[in-house]
This record gives structure tokens, C-alpha cells and sequence, in this order.
């Protein structure tokens, strides 16, 4: 392998990073097209780099949301839950669904939430937060603040609709796990829907919870040969430095601007989703 292609792979890795961990969104869902599509990687390597890239972006960012009090990591603990039964079950219906119906209907899904989260651009902190909690919320202790550097003061929020959210990470992990891709571009649109949560809490949540989710599955990765170092290492390295510079941009970006940018990729990725559904994949195979 080249120069070129090593300093290629870590630019590509980068990028796609630094736009992943902005947006709390699994990098692979960028990088499996590039590797297979301008770097002729084959697909299954690809994917084996991807999900490295996914752990290093989770990793990478996960210092910054923390410091920054944006992820709620007890919230994450719960939700993944929700997420990793969905993914079993996913596993064990494989192959009993068309996988073009699927296509279809996660675009449906991605497009439904486009517009969910766009009539919606006002932040949910906006609004008064209620007094009162649920049982479920008292006991898990899940409410807590975050710092607007815009305002310049903490800002309460609640967590709403616990249970329904539940259900929303396990139809989020049940896609992912038919249709190979990362499920943060589902899990957003969900805590933002159900939960109520602040954007950026949204996507500092996911992004924490997107590396457990890859991290579980890296192993068997590894173990069938897919993950080759001379692709992998030079994806985690650009991987860990553009999630750093995303965390750093999502923090300094305006709510409503975040929302709006999030919207846009949902309706990228829904017509992507169409296209495959239609038999038009142009990178010959399932993206992380």
C-alpha cells in the first residue's frame, strides 16, 4: 500500500468523522462508500474498517461530550437496552424479510422523522419543563442540564416517554441489524421525537452509545479476517482526531442550525435508501 493511499485513507476517515461525531451518527454510514467506491476497497474490508472508525469516533468524541456535561451517559445504559434486543432479533430474522421491502421502509421511517424533527426546529428546552415526573423517571434519576454556551447558563431538561422511546431503540437496532448500517441515524430522531431531548444531548447520547453497539460486534469482525490493519489503522487515527473536531463544532453550533443540518442527512441517506431498494447500489454491498 502506498503513501498516497495511507494519507487518502486517513483523510477520508477525517472527514467522515468529524461529520459522524457531530451529528451522533455511526462515521461508517460515509466511509463504506468512499473506501468501496474511490479507493476500490472491497466491501467486506470496508465494513471491517468502518466499525474501527465507529469505536474511535465514539471514543474520540466521548471525552469532549463528557467534559461538556452534553451526553447522559445514564440514559444511554437504558436506551441500550432497548437497542441490543432489537439487534438480536435482528440477527435471528435475517434473511426472513425481502431485503428491498426493508430498504423501502427505513426510508419511509428516515423521511417521517426528516419532517418530525424539521417542524419541530424550536428546541425542546424552549418550553417550560414540568414539575413533575413519572415513577420511572424518579427512579432512574435520568433528568439532568446541560451548558448553552449561546444563553450562557445551564439548561434543565426531562426525559419524557421513557418506555416509548424503549420501543423506538429496539425498531432502531432491529434495522440495523437487517440491513447492516449504523443505527444513530435512527436513535436521534427517536430521543428527540419520544424523549424530548435537547439536540445536542441527542447527539452527544448517541454518539457514546454507537461505539458500545460497535464495539460488541468488532470481535467476530476481527475474528473472520475483515479487519486489515493496513486500512484500519490509518481510519482510526483520522477517525479519532475528526471526532475531536466534530464534538468541538457541535458544541459551538446553534441548536436550530444542528437540527437542520441532521434533517438534511436523514433525507441523504432516505434517498440512498430508495436507490438500493430500487437495486441501484453503487457500492456493491450493505454500509455500517
Amino acid at each position: 500500500m502506498t503513501l498516497g493511499f495511507t494519507v487518502w485513507l486517513f483523510m477520508v476517515a477525517l472527514s467522515a468523522s468529524a461529520v459522524g461525531g457531530m451529528l451522533g451518527m455511526a462515521s461508517g454510514l460515509f466511509i463504506v462508500p468512499a473506501l468501496t467506491m474511490f479507493g476500490h476497497v472491497e466491501i467486506h474490508t470496508a465494513i471491517g474498517a468502518s466499525i474501527v472508525s465507529v469505536i474511535a469516533c465514539s471514543c474520540g468524541g466521548a471525552a469532549q461530550f463528557l467534559r461538556g456535561r452534553l451526553t447522559n451517559v445514564r440514559l444511554a445504559v437504558v436506551l441500550e437496552t432497548g437497542t441490543t434486543l432489537g439487534a438480536l432479533t435482528g440477527v435471528l430474522l435475517a434473511g426472513a424479510i425481502p431485503v428491498s421491502a426493508l430498504y423501502f421502509l427505513f426510508a419511509v421511517i428516515l423521511l417521517l422523522s426528516a419532517w418530525q424533527m424539521f417542524i419541530r426546529r424550536a428546541d425542546p428546552t424552549a418550553l417550560p419543563v414540568p414539575h413533575s415526573s413519572g415513577r420511572l423517571m424518579a427512579a432512574l434519576n435520568l433528568n439532568s442540564t446541560y451548558p448553552d454556551l449561546h444563553s450562557g447558563r445551564d439548561v434543565a431538561y426531562e426525559v419524557r416517554r421513557v418506555p416509548v422511546g424503549l420501543s423506538l431503540m429496539y425498531v432502531a437496532g432491529l434495522v440495523s441489524a437487517l440491513l447492516g448500517i449504523g443505527s444513530g441515524v435512527l436513535k436521534i430522531p427517536a430521543m428527540d421525537t419520544a424523549l424530548r431531548l435537547p439536540i445536542k444531548v441527542s447527539t452527544a447520547t448517541s454518539n457514546f452509545m454507537i461505539g458500545v453497539t460497535a464495539a460488541a460486534s468488532a470481535g467476530a469482525y476481527f475474528l473472520r479476517g475483515e479487519i486489515v490493519t493496513s486500512i484500519a489503522g490509518p481510519v482510526a487515527l483520522g477517525s479519532v482526531i475528526g471526532a475531536v473536531v466534530g464534538a468541538r463544532i457541535l458544541m459551538k453550533v446553534p441548536n436550530e442550525k444542528l437540527r437542520l443540518w441532521f434533517v438534511i442527512v436523514l433525507v441523504l441517506v432516505a434517498i440512498q435508501m430508495l436507490s438500493q431498494g430500487l437495486g441501484y447500489n453503487p457500492y456493491g454491498g450493505p454500509s455500517t
